[in-house]
């Protein structure tokens, strides 16, 4: 059985080597994060610390997973932000009721979203950009209109905020989730003929019709998980946070993009890793995680603006490195 990190397919024009550079690339990276602030920071892998970065940094790994799959067939999805918050809204409205309901509720809003995007890309073949976009919109309209915009309180005499902030065997329970939904992704990938259709499509999607591949169904399925995925971090987002936030997930598309793509997925699609969205997901959580104990540490201050100007030209970087070795002759 192929490892969750093996969990890769080659586009016939990336070079062998350019291949193995990208997989190896964030691991080494990753890595050498890690190395740099255990010498630079005192706890840096502190019990806390490490269980904080993978308790919040579980959320944006549901996104990114889902994500990975949507650009693996050549799309996009911009409204994974917008559907993270709608489903914390919707979670949190009901989580008077119980964890179950709760839950339940926000990866319906989250799966609902998803499969309106679905069915629009690949039955009314609306270019994605276009469509999420305006997904995007509607999501957070419904969001702010469904908690009046303000932040909706959890019910704290039910279970649900343990989904969030309650640990299992020592570990989070958030980052258990995670784990479970990157095995389970790295088997639907790697091992079963949906994954190999997703890759299929997003190589060249005309050769994949021609194939009798169900092009269209494949592409459905894809937004709907990803959808339920966004739906799934939203509710771990009220429940973590105690409070159902429509104005949050801001960005988040941006960063589940950069985590898929530092992870070596194409963004034209037919190439993608589910093991290594993860490790960029845990490259880019690392990153902020060392920004904030470099602004703690007082030697100087970088500002949120800031912060965000390193972001983005580490993920300038990044894709401008990809391009250069996916052109590398075999």
């Amino acid at each position: 059985m192929t490892s969750i990190g093996d969990t890769i397919a080659y586009r016939p024009s990336t070079g062998r080597r350019g291949a193995i550079l990208q997989r190896q690339g964030v691991v080494v990276a990753l890595l050498l994060l890690i190395l740099f602030g255990a010498v630079r920071y005192d706890d840096f892998l502190g019990l806390y610390n490490v269980m904080s970065v993978l308790r919040y940094n579980a959320m944006f790994a549901l996104v990114a997973l889902g994500m990975a799959f949507v650009i693996m067939t050549g799309g996009i999805d911009l409204s994974v932000g917008a559907t993270a918050a709608l489903a914390s809204v919707v979670s949190a409205s009901l989580s008077d009721v119980g964890l179950t309901a709760g839950l339940a509720a926000g990866v319906a809003a989250g799966l609902a979203i998803g499969l309106l995007n679905g069915l629009v890309i690949a039955w009314a073949r609306l270019p994605p950009f276009v469509t999420t976009l305006a997904t995007m919109l509607a999501a957070r309209g419904i969001a702010l209109l469904v908690a009046g915009n303000q932040s909706v309180s959890v019910s704290w005499d039910t279970s649900f905020t343990d989904l969030g902030g309650g640990d299992f065997l020592g570990f989070p329970i958030p980052a258990w989730i995670a784990v479970a939904a990157y095995v389970l992704g790295a088997v639907l990938l790697n091992l079963t003929g949906f994954g190999r259709a997703v890759l299929a499509i997003g190589d060249n999607e005309e050769a994949a019709r021609l194939m009798g591949l169900p092009v269209q169904r494949v592409k459905l399925a894809v937004y709907v998980l990803t959808g339920a995925l966004a739906g799934l971090a939203g509710v771990i987002l009220a429940s973590q946070f105690g409070a159902g936030q429509p104005t949050e997930g801001q960005g988040w598309e941006l960063f589940a993009i950069a985590a898929v793509v530092v992870g070596g997925t194409l963004l034209t699609g037919g190439m993608g890793s589910v093991g290594f969205t993860l490790a960029g997901t845990l490259l880019l959580g690392l990153i902020f995680n060392i920004l904030n104990f470099e602004n703690g540490k007082g030697d100087f201050t970088l500002s949120a603006y800031w912060q965000s100007v390193i972001r983005g030209a580490f993920l300038l970087l990044v894709v401008l490195l990809q391009n250069r070795l996916a052109r590398r002759p075999s």
